[in-house]
C-alpha cells in the first residue's frame, strides 16, 4: 500500500501511534538526563485538515475529531494528555505529526533528529519546525542515515521508524534497520508502525523480529473495524523494542477504549502482546 501521510493525518491510525508514542517521551521525561528522539520518516511535521489531501479522504474526523470532543473516564483522560496536550486546540484545523508532536514534547536538555528523504516535505519539515537548536533536520533516507546515528551521545532515548509503506519490501526494510540499530544501541527504545492489511505479513515480521533474539518486544494493534486487505485502513499496528516499564499496562487500559471511540464497524479490537520477554509492567 501506498500511505503518504497528508492523506490520512489525524485518522484512526495517527491517533494510536502517536497517543503512545507520547506516552514513551513521557516515561523518558521522569529523568532529568537529557534524551534524544530520533524520527526515520519525519514527513512534513505539520497538516492542514482542511487541505486537498485531508479533504479528499475526511479520515480525519473519525480520528481526532471523534477524540478531541470525547469526555474520557479521568484515568484515560491521564494517559491522553501527553497527547493531547501536545497537539493543543487546533488539532482538528492542523494536526501535528511526530515530528512536530515530538518537539512540542521536548524539555530544553533533549534532542530530535528528523530524516525526510522526498525533497517537497523535507522543504516544509524545516518551515514548520522552525529555529530551534535541539533540532537536526536531515534530507537523507532515513534506514541509511540511522546507520550513523546510534548510538546517539545522550545515550537514552526513541527511534521512531514510521515509512509510508510505498515499497512492497517495507516490512524487510524495517526489520533490517532495526536489527542494525540495535546491536549498536540495545538499550534504546525503538517504536515501528506498520499498517495492518496482509495479516499473514504482518505475522511473519512479527515471527522474523522474534528470531533476532531482541530480549524484549512488545506488541500493540487497533483494528477499527474488521481488518480487510482492500479498501481504506482498518488496523494499525507498533512494535515497541525496550518497552518502558507501565506502556504495557497502559496500553492495556487505554487501547481497548480507543477501539470503542474509534470503531467503524463490527470487528473493532485492541491487542496487547508480549512478542518476547516476560511481562513488562
Amino acid at each position: 500500500m501506498n500511505y503518504r501521510h497528508a492523506f490520512h493525518a489525524g485518522n484512526f491510525a495517527d491517533v494510536f501511534k502517536h497517543a503512545l508514542l507520547a506516552l514513551i517521551i513521557d516515561y523518558l521525561k521522569r529523568k532529568e538526563a537529557g534524551f534524544r528522539t530520533i524520527d526515520t520518516h519525519a514527513g512534513p511535521g505539520l497538516y492542514d485538515l482542511s487541505g486537498d489531501e485531508a479533504l479528499r479522504t475526511g479520515e480525519w474526523i473519525d480520528g481526532i475529531g471523534r477524540v478531541a470532543k470525547q469526555a474520557f473516564a479521568p484515568e484515560i483522560a491521564a494517559l491522553l494528555a501527553p497527547y493531547l496536550q501536545a497537539l493543543g486546540p487546533q488539532a482538528t484545523e492542523f494536526y501535528a505529526g511526530s515530528p512536530v508532536l515530538a518537539q512540542r514534547l521536548l524539555r530544553k536538555q533533549d534532542r530530535l533528529t528528523c530524516c525526510e528523504l522526498h525533497e517537497e516535505d523535507f522543504r516544509m519539515l524545516e518551515r514548520r519546525m522552525g529555529r530551534d537548536n535541539r533540532l537536526i533536520l536531515l534530507h537523507d533516507n532515513g534506514y541509511r542515515a540511522l546507520k550513523g546515528l546510534v548510538p546517539p551521545t545522550e545515550r537514552r532515548g526513541l527511534v521512531l521508524i514510521d515509512p509510508p509503506f510505498e515499497e512492497r519490501n517495507e516490512f524487510q526494510a524495517m526489520e533490517e534497520a532495526l536489527a542494525m540499530a540495535w546491536r549498536k544501541w540495545p538499550t534504546g527504545i525503538y517504536a515501528l508502525w506498520y499498517p495492518v492489511k496482509d495479516v499473514r505479513a504482518v505475522g511473519q515480521f512479527v515471527a522474523r523480529l522474534k528470531e533476532r533474539a531482541i530480549p524484549r518486544i512488545l506488541r500493540l494493534e487497533l483494528a477499527v473495524e474488521a481488518v480487510r486487505s482492500e479498501g481504506p485502513l482498518s488496523a494499525t499496528g507498533l512494535i515497541v523494542v525496550n518497552p518502558p516499564y507501565a506502556l504495557e499496562e497502559q496500553a492495556r487500559r487505554l487501547l481497548p477504549v480507543l477501539a470503542k471511540v474509534l470503531a467503524r464497524g463490527p470487528g473493532a479490537s485492541a491487542s496487547v502482546e508480549i512478542v518476547q520477554g516476560e511481562t513488562l509492567a
